[in-house]
C-alpha cells in the first residue's frame, strides 16, 4: 500500500548549524526540481543516480535561498519504500520554513506525526513492532534502553514471533485438515506433538510477557525511594547522587515536604531517585501530606533505600527496618538500609554497632563524602541485578504488545486443556486461530486504523 501524496517535515529541529528536510511520495523529485537549481551544470534530479549526494542552490525564483546538500533514494530502496529526497540546509529556522513553504507550494504538503515511519510500515519497510522501536530510539536516554530498542528495531522480536506465528499456522493446517476427513478419524496432527509443541510456545510466550516489568524498568527508569526520619540526611545523599543541590538541605526538621524526583545514569542503567519528607509523628498538616506521600512513593519504588543515622540506637534503627519490612511485605520490592553520617563515629563505634547489627545487611556512609558514592552504586547495580539484564536481548517494553502476549497465553492454555480433555477439532482450531490473531497484532499483520492512529501520533514530526 503506498500513499498518493507527497509529503515533507524537518527532521530535526532548528537551531544547530545544519538542519535536515525530508521529502517522500511519487512526486518528490518534480517537486524538488521546481526550486533547485545546480550551479555547475543544468542537470535534472529525474536524470540522476539514487544514493548520491549532490551540491546545489534552493531559489524561489531569482532569490536564493540557501546552499544545500540533497540526497537522493529510490522506491523501494528508502525509509519509507517510496522516492524520497533529503535536504541537508543550514540550521536557520527562517531558511528551514522558507523551504517548507516552497515544497508546501510546489505540491507536497506537511506530514503528520510519524508519518514517514507509518510509510515504511504500510510500505513492507518494516513491521509494527520495528516501527514502535524507532519511536523507542528516539527517545531512549541510557546504554541499556538503546540496547533493548535497537535489538527491536532490527527486528531481533519480531523474528521470534515470525517463526512461532509459522509453528501455529502449520499447526492449525493439521487440526482443520482433520475436519475434512472427519468421518474417517484420520489424526494428521498427533496429539502428544501437539502437546509438546504448545507447551514450549506457551513457555516462550510467558517469558516474554513478564519481561515487561523489566522492559518498562529499562525504557523508563528504576524508580528509588529514598526514606528515613527528618534529617537523616536524605536531602544530602539526593544532591550528592545528582551532583547538584536539588533539594534544599537544612538541620530544621520536616524541610522536605514534597517529593523530588530525578534521575542519573549509572553503568549505562537509568535510575530515578525520589527524596520524600522524613517519617515522624507530626502536627503540622503540610508535614503530614508529605509524609502520606512518602508512603505512596514506597508503593511505586522497585528499590527502598531506608535512611538511618549512625548516632542513632541501635533499637531506633532496627525498629524503622521492620516498620518499613512489615509495609512492603509480600510486594516485589528491595529494601537496603543505608546507615548515613558514619564520619561521626570512630572506627571502634563503627565495629560496635556493626556487631550489633550482625544479622542485618546494611551499608555504612556518609553522603557528604563523594568518595563514598561508588559503593552504593555497585549496591544498586546489584540489586537490580543488571548483570542479568545485560544478557537479555529481548524484552518487552510496550504495553500494547504485553496485552497482546496475555491474550495468546490464555488461548495456548485453552488449548492444552482442549487437548488433554479431548475437545474437538474445530473448537481447538478456534483457540490456536486465536493466538495467532493476537501475535499478528504486535506485529501488524492484524491491525486496525485505530491501533495505527495510537501508536504514530505519539511519534515525532519528521520520523
Amino acid at each position: 500500500m503506498q500513499f498518493d501524496d507527497t509529503i515533507c517535515a524537518p527532521a530535526c529541529p532548528s537551531g544547530g548549524a545544519i538542519s535536515l528536510i525530508r521529502l517522500s511520495g511519487k512526486e518528490s523529485y518534480s517537486i524538488l526540481n521546481r526550486i533547485i537549481h545546480f550551479p555547475a551544470s543544468k542537470k535534472d534530479l529525474k536524470d540522476l543516480q539514487p544514493n548520491t549526494i549532490h551540491f546545489s542552490l534552493i531559489m524561489d525564483g531569482t532569490e536564493l535561498i540557501d546552499e544545500v546538500m540533497i540526497s537522493l533514494f529510490r522506491s523501494p530502496n528508502s525509509y519509507t519504500g517510496e522516492d524520497m529526497i533529503e535536504i541537508s540546509c543550514h540550521g536557520s529556522a527562517y531558511i528551514q520554513n522558507r523551504i517548507l513553504e516552497l515544497l508546501i507550494t510546489n505540491g507536497s504538503r506537511l506530514a503528520r506525526a510519524g508519518e514517514f515511519t507509518q510509510r515504511a510500515f504500510l510500505n513492507g519497510k518494516m513491521d509494527l513492532s520495528q516501527a514502535e522501536a524507532v519511536a523507542d530510539l528516539i527517545t531512549s536516554e541510557s546504554a541499556a534502553s538503546h540496547r533493548v530498542a535497537i535489538n527491536q528495531m532490527r527486528g531481533g522480536f519480531s523474528e521470534e514471533l515470525k517463526k512461532m506465528r509459522a509453528e501455529l499456522l502449520q499447526l492449525v493446517s493439521m487440526i482443520e485438515l482433520e475436519l475434512d476427513f472427519g468421518e474417517e478419524e484420520v489424526e494428521f496432527a498427533n496429539r502428544d506433538e501437539l502437546m509438546t509443541l504448545v507447551t514450549n510456545l506457551l513457555k516462550y510466550v510467558d517469558d516474554l510477557r513478564n519481561s515487561f516489568q523489566l522492559g518498562n524498568v529499562l525504557k523508563n527508569g528504576i524508580p528509588v525511594a529514598i526514606i528515613g526520619k527528618p534529617n537523616v540526611g536524605k536531602s544530602t545523599l539526593l544532591n550528592r547522587l545528582l551532583k547538584e543541590d536539588k533539594a534544599i538541605v537544612s538541620e530544621i526538621e520536616g524541610t522536605t515536604r514534597d517529593a523530588i524526583e530525578d534521575t542519573i545514569i549509572i553503568d549505562g542503567v537509568r535510575f530515578r531517585f525520589i527524596d520524600t519528607a522524613g517519617i515522624r509523628e507530626t502536627a503540622d498538616f503540610i508535614e503530614n501530606l508529605g509524609i502520606r506521600k512518602t508512603y505512596q512513593k514506597i508503593e511505586q519504588a522497585e528499590i527502598i533505600l531506608l535512611l538511618a543515622e549512625a548516632t542513632d540506637l541501635p533499637e531506633n534503627i532496627k525498629s524503622s527496618l521492620e516498620e518499613i519490612k512489615s509495609q512492603i511485605k509480600g510486594k516485589d520490592k528491595k529494601l537496603l538500609l543505608i546507615i548515613n553520617k558514619s564520619d561521626k563515629l570512630d572506627d571502634e563505634q563503627l565495629s560496635s554497632l556493626s556487631r550489633t547489627l550482625k544479622e542485618i545487611d546494611f551499608l555504612f556512609l556518609s553522603a557528604k563524602n563523594d568518595k563514598e558514592m561508588n559503593p552504593l552504586s555497585i549496591l544498586l547495580l546489584q540489586t537490580a541485578e543488571i548483570e542479568k539484564l545485560k544478557e537479555t536481548d529481548i524484552v518487552i517494553t510496550n504495553a500494547r504488545h504485553f496485552e497482546a502476549l496475555s491474550h495468546s497465553s490464555t488461548s495456548l492454555n485453552r488449548v492444552i486443556e482442549g487437548i488433554k480433555s479431548g475437545l474437538s477439532e474445530d473448537l481447538l482450531s478456534q483457540d490456536i486461530r486465536e493466538c495467532l490473531y493476537y501475535i499478528g497484532e504486535i506485529t501488524g499483520e492484524v491491525t486496525t486504523d485505530e491501533i495505527l492512529g495510537n501508536i504514530f501520533r505519539n511519534f515525532c514530526i519528521g520520523k
